[in-house]
């Protein structure tokens, strides 16, 4: 995983709209997921191309049509080593802290 090419294309509101676009309903059209957006197909088509550069999004042809896909895992890698030990910690610190509340309860 190249963890910059996510965080860059995460960065974006847009992109991060494409992917819930894409979350709610698999493999959509450009011109499925255009309707969703207020940009030209163009613009979309640049947005699409750094999610696929961070392996976030792959399309698959059918015929003319070019249906394009979410890749959880790249976020799933992030969530991995960016969320999950910093999250561990804060569970650990609220246990404790419940612990030591309820010790000096009467």
């Amino acid at each position: 995983m190249d963890a910059d090419k996510v965080f860059k294309a995460l960065a974006d509101p847009t992109r991060r709209k494409l992917l819930d676009l894409l979350c709610e309903r698999n493999g959509q059209t450009l011109g499925q997921l255009c309707e969703n957006l207020d940009m030209a197909r163009q613009s979309a088509t640049q947005h699409l191309q750094i999610l696929e550069a961070a392996n976030l999004v792959s399309s698959v042809r059918r015929g003319r049509e070019k249906l394009h896909f979410i890749n959880p895992v790249p976020l799933h890698e992030v969530y991995e080593r960016w969320v999950r030990k910093f999250e561990r910690q804060r569970l650990s610190l609220l246990h404790d802290l419940k612990k030591e509340l309820e010790g000096k309860q009467p």
